[in-house]
């Protein structure tokens, strides 16, 4: 497990800056290559170490930044380290300097008191929370889609764990006094559209889910200052929720009297509302909704697809899971298709939002094995073995199978 390092909100504040970083340094395009085993391409990616604060990460794009973590750094602890915590940008006009004297937080709209704070104001003048969360993207696993979809082909890759600390959103939608009849509270950052006319990115949450204590809004993950690309100053963590509500760059938030009907809220970011957010390609006449909770996947880390393995001899299977909205009840592994499920050992419980790595050790006869890994949520949900569909390959958790060979 991944050890962080404890960071008062004094040093923070004297740490905190990121003063003219470019968002690309030098060539974004690098010599390594990863393979990547998605069904309609591509079949790889390069590697680079280009970016600020990054270290060695699978480039989807430059612009905006859309970078996907090795799975490999899966297996080293249940925390993903901050410099190759995934990236995805919807809008390529980013910040490159952050001017943390200046910088301001505004609350307003359907309040008795707007408020603008500072990150001293904030940091130093409120209490602190901490909270270990997942943060995916809706279109994690979107490469696997058959058939396939437009978007970002993700791998498995566009998912963290953190431990965020920062302040609750309760605490600062109290402080400016949420008025009565308030419905929503939506959020937007520093990113800008890269057209004039194009619609500003932004999210809303109701009221109710803003204030429930949990939601927070963050200036350090893993014990260190938010890195640049994801969201330095201020982001919004939502645990349980997929990272799309996740604003970064937080520095405006407007407590709303009427539904919001921006376009990132009413037309964007949707899924089908049927069980699994699963639907048939071409299917008509299907009620969409705003993607929202996420739901439990499980993952193998210590072996890789295609891997051989020493015949009756036990070796160690170790992996990571998440219950999505709820925390892990249990991981189990299959090492017959499907047909009989035993359970695994589980990690330490970093908390119901974070990843928790389970271990077992298996012996398999001579010959080809299909492993197989699921989760169950505490409240009893369990990964499908058949991959939903959605037009917007959203929601992926279908069971992790990995073809070896015991000889």
């Amino acid at each position: 497990m991944r050890n962080t390092t404890v960071t008062t909100r004094r040093s923070f504040l004297g740490q905190a800056g990121a003063g003219g970083l470019a968002l690309v340094s030098g060539s974004a395009w690098a010599t390594p290559t990863v393979e990547l085993p998605l069904p309609g391409g591509p079949r790889e990616r390069a590697l680079t170490t280009a970016f600020p604060q990054k270290a060695t990460m699978i480039l989807q794009r430059t612009r905006p930044p859309l970078l996907e973590t090795p799975f490999e750094v899966f297996d080293r602890g249940v925390f993903t380290p901050n410099d190759q915590f995934y990236v995805r940008w919807h809008w390529a006009v980013i910040p490159t300097e952050i001017d943390v004297a200046s910088f301001r937080l505004s609350v307003s709209g359907h309040v008795d008191k707007p408020l603008s704070l500072s990150l001293e104001d904030i940091v130093d003048g409120m209490p602190r929370v901490e909270l270990a969360a997942v943060n995916q993207c809706s279109g994690n696993s979107r490469g696997f889609s058959q058939p396939s979809v437009p978007g970002a082909q993700w791998a498995n890759g566009a998912m963290g764990n953190a431990k965020w600390m920062g302040v609750s959103l309760k605490d600062v939608l109290d402080r400016a006094g949420v008025k009565p009849g308030a419905l929503q509270v939506r959020f937007a950052g520093l990113d800008q559209p890269v057209v004039d006319g194009a619609p500003k990115f932004m999210k809303s949450l109701s009221l109710d889910h803003a204030r429930d204590g949990e939601v927070m809004i963050a200036y350090a993950m893993n014990g260190e200052q938010l890195p640049l690309l994801n969201g330095f100053p201020l982001r919004l963590v939502v645990p349980g929720w997929y990272s799309t509500y996740w604003v970064k760059m937080l520095d405006r938030i407007e407590v709303l009297d009427t539904p919001d009907e921006n376009f990132w809220t009413r037309n964007a970011y949707l899924i089908p509302d049927t069980p699994g957010a699963d639907m048939t390609p071409g299917q008509a006449g299907v009620k969409m909704v705003p993607i929202n909770r996420m739901v439990p996947r499980s993952f193998v880390t210590s072996l890789k697809d295609g891997a051989t393995l020493k015949a009756a001899v036990p070796t160690v299977v170790r992996g990571i899971a998440f219950g999505g909205s709820t925390g892990v009840g249990a991981v189990d592994i299959s090492l017959d298709d499907g047909a009989t499920w035993r359970p695994t050992t589980l990690g330490r419980d970093e908390g119901k939002y974070s990843f928790r790595q389970w271990q077992t050790e298996i012996a398999p006869a001579a010959g080809s094995v299909s492993l197989m890994v699921r989760c169950t949520s505490s409240d009893g949900l369990s990964q499908p073995k058949a991959m939903n569909w959605n037009p917007s390959g959203f929601m992926h958790n279908a069971i992790e199978t990995l073809h070896l060979t015991a000889a």
